[in-house]
């Protein structure tokens, strides 16, 4: 039956082939019989003012692939898959926020919809800016069932500069409810951020209105906790409430006497009506519309007879408590932690397993797992719940497959997940988060002015003065670097910063010339300026406005990391005569005593290995200086793009330096890459440097430079540490992964190395045990899990 139903169509499809030669390969199979002649396509007229919405749906899916589902007349709906083609999915893939599609799957491939078949037999030409401008039947006029719901598969490369996410997750249906807000009823909670505790407010037509609280159960307040950014409830004291409501009730019927402050609350709040009249929670959902809702008869007299509006109560996480008295502080796990994400809250998801951090596969990965690992770590619900690495890529070992947690699992090591096996993933297929955080309001004291886009500018702080009045200044940029600048873009919510400026030509549109803070340093992971060093009296020797700290920020970023193991496996010492290091010694990559030494006779002994930096981040690395500043370096025939791109150290047990060395960034280029990343950079005839994401740079034991000079060096045991980028000149999305350490062991001839691993790969109780290792004292070497 359905063969025939495919020929049948096919046989259509043929009649058609030289007006419409894309409905050749569709083959999908739908019920003829019932159809309607196929009208002429017009195009569809616009469902709303606004931009059209559209999600990605269904399973098993990852988040750039999906069933297509738009949002018109109040309901989601699908699109038939009949005469779609590639130019289809390119438009809905660009309006999803991604720079293009792969390709689009016919059949329901990622399981059928529900609800209206909103447009059939679309056409676009590819250049549409909206789905709704290509030609179709019209909305809502289709022939189709929901066995041949269209999906795409986009290209996962963002559209720089999109806004916000156009996808939403198909398990909350935002058409009842989209906003929740806390409205505290005591004047003074209301100046205080962030509000953990007053009525329950859901966004109502223009305005704002309440839930009953009748039936209402503390797993609807979790859920209402979640979504504002809290990780737990607390049970709110009905009794103050009552007694509110009671109070004003009174005064109501006494209008010349004083409305306290709660009370007038209440009595604003009688004028509104509750749009919800009971909720049901189990707990585990991610959104207040994800739970059965009755909603209030729009004509009854009384929509909350015998209650009262709802008011829940949440416990903020660690990073949020403002009252520092509390007598039991909540706690944050200590074996899960994001990574590689640009604001609070976001970021690749890893755990750790013995000691030492690893990744989890985004297989089956969902909203209830994501939730769980979000709010183990002091946030709330999930918002997002990424896959394919959307973070970044990470290194080492991936520990969990298939995660299905329920919800209320109180850690991700709770959850029911399958061990790896190394055919089942890859670092391509890292899962990752961004969590609900509470609102705090950092981005209203700080803006940028002058800039081309909305991500540059020169930096304005909002800050009192002697009167007690808010104006707008600047920010010294002497000691403005690049870690300041990422502080900076987090609190702008604009990402991550691409760089740090210090002299700033931007246009003055604001004519605000005074400098208002100076000596600003960060750590990098503060979550405003405010909470950075700066001096408590303004000193700035360069105070003219064109001298002010500046940013230009970005949705992505670098992260470069280098490959332990490979330092550890071709590490070995070589007797290096003199007479063939001139080059070496020209570029200062020799110790200081190689000056008094008797040229051109005699050696230098050199501690030589071979480094592969990746680049497992969302941007190409390229070096800050464009290629019109490479200095060019006659000896070696080369250009240099960076002054000091990789410092190598050789460390006492005590931390002191025994002998150093350095990289010059002399040529930055793909050497390879992984599999289906194509080359970008390469330093022949002046070309282009950098490192492409997906690919690595690598520096072979055999070049100069690639050593460090231990003429001087004792034999013993030592610490050997390499830090990529150690100036900060070029913005990463994670700098704590940028060192390396290993263990060393030197007897006068040979060495050896031991436990080599990235900065911030091992727990911080083994990384201490690392530090203080036994072989230091005993000349024996253990390894790490011998300990």
């Amino acid at each position: 039956m359905e063969k025939s139903r495919r020929r049948e169509k096919l046989a259509v499809s043929l009649l058609f082939g030289l007006l419409l030669p894309c409905c050749l390969a569709q083959t999908t199979p739908s019920n003829t019989a019932t159809r309607t002649p196929t009208r002429t396509p017009t195009p569809s007229p616009s469902p709303q003012t606004e931009r059209l919405r559209v999600r990605l749906s269904g399973y098993p899916r990852k988040h750039n692939e999906g069933r297509v589902e738009l949002f018109y007349k109040g309901e989601w709906g699908t699109i038939c898959d009949d005469d779609f083609a590639i130019a289809n999915a390119n438009v809905l893939c660009r309006q999803l926020g991604f720079v293009e599609a792969t390709g689009w799957t016919h059949s329901a491939k990622y399981g059928k919809g529900q609800g209206k078949i909103w447009l059939d037999n679309v056409q676009c030409n590819g250049g549409e800016r909206s789905i709704d401008s290509c030609k179709s039947r019209g909305w809502g006029n289709s022939d189709c069932t929901h066995d041949e719901d269209a999906g795409v598969v986009c290209k996962d490369e963002r559209i720089p500069g999109f806004v916000e996410s156009n996808v939403i997750d198909a398990q909350v249906d935002e058409k009842q409810i989209e906003e929740v807000r806390l409205r505290p009823v005591v004047t003074t909670a209301r100046k205080k951020l962030p509000i953990t505790e007053g009525v329950v407010e859901v966004k109502y037509k223009d305005g704002w209105a309440q839930i009953c609280d009748l039936r209402w159960t503390i797993k609807n307040t979790h859920v209402i906790c979640g979504m504002l950014g809290f990780p737990h409830e607390r049970k709110v004291n009905k009794n103050f409430y009552k007694r509110l409501k009671k109070r004003a009730a009174e005064k109501v019927s006494r209008p010349k006497v004083n409305v306290s402050a709660g009370g007038r609350l209440y009595l604003e709040r009688q004028k509104n009506h509750f749009h919800v009249h009971s909720v049901a929670c189990a707990g585990t959902e991610i959104h207040l519309a994800a739970c059965p809702l009755e909603f209030s008869k729009p004509n009854a007299t009384s929509s909350c007879e015998g209650g009262m509006p709802a008011v829940v109560s949440c416990m903020p996480g660690p990073l949020f408590i403002q009252n520092n008295g509390l007598k039991k502080k909540p706690k944050i796990s200590n074996n899960v932690r994001l990574k590689g994400g640009a604001k609070l809250g976001e970021g690749r998801v890893e755990v750790l397993k013995g000691n030492e951090w690893g990744t989890v596969c985004d297989d089956r990965w969902s909203l209830q797992s994501a939730s769980v690992v979000c709010r183990e770590l002091g946030f709330g619900s999930a918002k997002e719940a990424l896959t394919g690495a959307r973070m970044g890529q990470g290194i080492g070992p991936i520990y969990m497959n298939e995660v299905k947690c329920v919800g209320q699992e109180r850690s991700i090591w709770n959850c029911p997940f399958k061990n790896i096996t190394s055919e089942d993933c890859q670092h391509v297929e890292d899962a990752a988060v961004r969590c609900n955080v509470p609102y705090m309001g950092v981005e209203h004291s700080i803006r940028l002015a002058g800039g081309r886009t909305r991500y540059e500018g020169r930096l304005e702080v909002l800050s009192l003065d002697s009167n007690g009045t808010l104006s707008w200044g600047l920010i010294c940029g002497e000691t403005w670097n690049t870690r300041e600048a990422m502080v900076a873009c987090r609190q702008l919510g604009l990402g991550y910063a691409n760089q740090g400026v210090q002299e700033t030509w931007y246009w003055d549109s604001s004519n605000v010339t005074e400098m208002i803070m100076s000596g600003v340093k960060c750590t990098g992971n503060e979550m405003s300026l405010s909470q950075c060093q700066h001096h408590k009296t303004v000193s700035c020797q360069k105070a003219a406005a064109k001298f002010a700290a500046g940013v230009i920020c970005s949705d992505t970023a670098s992260d470069l990391v280098l490959n332990a193991s490979l330092v550890q496996q071709t590490v070995y010492i070589e007797d290096r005569p003199l007479h063939m290091l001139y080059c070496a010694a020209e570029e200062d990559c020799l110790s200081k005593t190689a000056a008094q030494a008797n040229w051109p006779y005699g050696h230098r002994r050199l501690l030589r290995f071979s480094s592969q930096i990746h680049n497992i981040g969302r941007a190409d690395f390229k070096p800050k200086a464009g290629r019109h500043s490479w200095v060019w370096h006659a000896c070696h025939g080369h250009y240099h793009s960076m002054d000091i791109f990789t410092h190598y150290d050789l460390l006492s047990g005590n931390g002191t330096k025994v002998a150093e060395g350095h990289k010059a960034s002399f040529c930055l280029e793909d050497t390879d890459c992984q599999e289906g990343v194509s080359k970008r950079y390469e330093c022949a005839n002046f070309g282009n440097q950098g490192i492409t994401v997906g690919c690595w740079d690598l520096y072979r034991h055999d070049i100069d430079c690639q050593w460090i000079d231990i003429t001087d060096v004792k034999p013993g045991n030592y610490i050997l540490q390499i830090v990529i980028n150690p100036n900060y000149e070029v913005a990463e999305s994670d700098f704590t992964n940028n060192c390396m350490k290993c263990n060393c062991k030197y007897d006068g001839h040979r060495i050896w190395l031991h436990n080599c691993h990235i900065g911030d790969a091992f727990s911080e109780e083994a990384e201490r045990r690392f530090e203080k290792y036994p072989g230091q004292l005993n000349n024996q070497i253990p390894s790490i899990n011998q300990q």
